[in-house]
């Protein structure tokens, strides 16, 4: 077996034992911070990389975005769907690794990376490819936990989040995966989190919106 497909693997059953229960891992309402930055935006066509459950490509199309995700885990798609049906939205999720999606160059208006920590290996290559799937003039918004965070979930495991440094991120990584953009806010902070069953207490996140030159 490949490295990259015992990864694949590895993760997928990660992720579909914790997509498969009755409740909802992260919640059902979406992240607040892309709550924020999507309602600034024009409407249009929008992907979701790792988007488990979907709380948040659901919101999205609630605004009328045009509304595609993609994630490894199938328990996810079909929590996703569920809720898509509930809202009275409809989305494209599909399920499979970013390579294997047959997407376009210059295919999206917006990109939103909310807590998708790629493993650490194919982290970078996947921001890149996600760069040349957006238009130019598209928006990238991203919020995902910073390396200091490491300190917070060892110190409490409820705050959820990679407890290996490389999985995640500083400014200066978001910097050089995202060469290309004019930087409209990037910061690192501290937050609280309330996100479902696994996010919950204080974090610290990086936290950025840019614009594709």
């Amino acid at each position: 077996m490949k490295e990259n497909d015992k990864l694949n693997e590895i993760w997928t059953s990660r992720w579909n034992e914790r997509y498969s229960n009755e409740a909802f891992a992260y919640g059902e309402e979406p992240n607040q911070y892309l709550k924020a930055q999507l309602e600034k935006l024009p409407v249009g066509s929008i992907l979701f990389p790792a988007e488990g459950e979907g709380r948040n490509a659901v919101f999205a199309a609630q605004l009328g975005w045009d509304v595609t995700a993609f994630d490894i885990s199938q328990e996810g798609q079909k929590k996703a769907n569920l809720l898509a049906e509930k809202k009275g939205v409809a989305i494209d999720y599909q399920v499979g690794p970013l390579e294997g999606l047959n997407f376009e160059d210059e295919q999206f208006d917006a990109i939103a990376l909310i807590y998708a920590h790629f493993p650490a290996k194919i982290k970078s290559a996947y921001h890149q490819k996600l760069d040349t799937l957006l238009k130019k003039g598209g928006t990238i918004i991203f919020e995902s936990f910073s390396k200091k965070h490491l300190a917070y979930v060892m110190a409490d495991e409820k705050v959820g989040g990679p407890k290996d440094i490389d999985s995640l991120f500083s400014i200066d990584e978001i910097k050089a995966d995202f060469p290309n953009y004019t930087i409209v806010e990037l910061v690192e902070k501290d937050i609280e989190l309330s996100e479902g069953l696994y996010h919950n207490g204080t974090g610290s996140v990086i936290r950025f919106v840019g614009v594709k030159q």
